[in-house]
């Protein structure tokens, strides 16, 4: 078992791994901006060190910062959280190079699936079925167009070295691609230093969902099942459900193998997730793999009882895992609700400022993943996240009325403080997401029409 190990991150999942070394009896290091001084995690670790002031590039960005506070404190891992340097395949080589381990599979596999044009030709290799597009990087606008016009609009452009949302573009209009195409150029380019992109079929009317896996260093591999992540505004999630409502079990079965077999195809190593988009009539297409541990984790926690981060630790200890597939057992449904410091009355604006009031919700099958408190001092530097909400129940209904009272309890406030509590009460109390029957543009159809006055 490793050591020590040193957090890489800030905020709730910051907290979130070190409470998973303290369980596990490995020494934690917490990493600090000057802004996050007095974060919970800095409390919590048994070790903590500031590396820079409040801009991340000056601090959670600051690789030699991180990896000098891993040489003064001897730690012997680095385990990165998500977003930062979680998916960075040059800051994995560089824990490598200085005998640090890192918590996450190795640095080349990182790269292959960071560039997503590789990722759709090793998933394909491996069975995996794919969007109709692009199979390599696009050269020029013009030929980025030809092709657009014999997969069929509408497409969606994408930057190869693109994630979380960013870095693409939707096109339903042919007169609108040359531009589309520039932008999303120009754009990859100040995003991710890299300019180029691809193409593929875009679906308006699709299901986001993923599939959670498990690899060894030993052949060992193994799926956890699914999360459906269709609410989201502008491809970022804001709740997410297990299982995925409406979607047969035997095609959740059959998305697990397949991913499964991309994983070991490029010899995956840790946790990741294989993100799958489900068309009307059923049929999945891969869409990319986040090669690190998810925001929304806790679901799957909630409905398998295995504690994803401490067998991402165990991993990269060098042991097997120690169940194989037929021993993953799921049981009822688990709803994620983010609560994200914005306000939903001004497009989700961020709204930071000093935490006065802060009642997290309790009672029977609820779980709260934050670093708040009262008092605390919501910075407007870094991402929004306050809290994950989280609830579990035997069934789908009885988990979605256990959400809606879990958020109706969740008091947060504050001068100027908003969150996005009301807004995705909203979205509980929406016909079409009672029934299962919605897709990836809830949000924006929500958005587009007045709230109901008696919710």
């Amino acid at each position: 078992m490793l050591e020590t190990i040193l957090i890489a991150n800030r905020g709730e999942i910051a907290l979130r791994v070190a409470r998973a070394c303290r369980e596990l009896g490995v020494r934690s290091v917490a990493v600090y901006s000057t802004e996050d001084r007095d974060s919970a995690v800095v409390r919590f670790a048994d070790e903590a060190v500031h590396i820079g002031p409040g801009p991340s590039r000056q601090s959670y960005l600051n690789v030699p910062a991180i990896i000098e506070a891993a040489r003064r404190t001897a730690a012997d891992a680095v385990h990165p959280g998500y977003g930062f340097l979680s998916e960075d395949a040059d800051f994995a080589e560089v824990c490598e190079d200085n005998d640090l381990t890192f918590v996450g599979p190795p640095a080349k596999v990182i790269a292959s699936l960071g560039d997503k044009v590789a990722a759709r030709a090793s998933m394909a290799a491996a069975g995996v079925p794919l969007l109709p597009g692009s199979r390599e990087p696009l050269r020029s606008a013009a030929e980025a167009e030809a092709l657009a016009a014999e997969i069929g609009y509408p497409v969606i452009v994408k930057a190869a070295a693109g994630g979380g949302g960013r870095g693409m573009a939707v096109v339903d209009d042919p007169a609108d691609f040359a531009r589309a195409y520039r932008t999303t150029t120009a754009n990859a380019r100040q995003l991710f230093g890299d300019p180029r992109v691809f193409v593929e079929r875009y679906l308006p009317s699709a299901r986001h969902v993923e599939i959670q896996v498990l690899c060894d260093g030993h052949g060992g591999a193994v799926h956890l099942g699914e999360r459906d992540c269709s609410v989201q505004r502008r491809h970022q999630k804001l709740l997410e459900e297990s299982p995925s409502p409406g979607v047969p079990a035997e095609r959740i079965e059959e998305m697990g193998r397949l991913a499964l077999a991309g994983a070991q195809a490029v010899g995956y190593r840790g946790a990741g997730t294989f993100e799958f988009l489900l068309d009307p009539d059923g049929r999945f297409y891969f869409m990319e793999v986040n090669c690190r541990i998810q925001v929304e984790h806790p679901v799957t926690e909630m409905i398998t009882g295995i504690d994803l981060v401490q067998e991402q630790i165990r991993i990269a200890s060098g042991e097997p895992l120690a169940f194989g597939q037929q021993d993953v057992t799921r049981r009822g449904a688990a709803v994620e609700c983010r609560i994200n410091v914005e306000d939903p009355d001004r497009s989700f604006a961020p709204a930071p400022g000093v935490v006065t009031e802060f009642v997290p919700a309790a009672g029977p099958f609820v779980r709260v993943d934050t670093h708040g408190y009262p008092g605390y001092r919501v910075p407007a530097t870094y991402d929004s996240l306050l809290a994950k909400l989280l609830t579990w129940a035997p069934t789908r209904g009885q988990a979605l009325s256990r959400m809606d009272r879990a958020l109706a309890e969740f008091r947060v406030d504050g001068p100027g403080v908003r969150t996005t509590s009301g807004f995705l009460r909203r979205v509980l109390s929406d016909p079409q997401f009672r029934a299962g029957e919605h897709d990836t543009g809830i949000v924006e159809r929500l958005l587009a029409s007045p709230p109901d006055p008696g919710t």
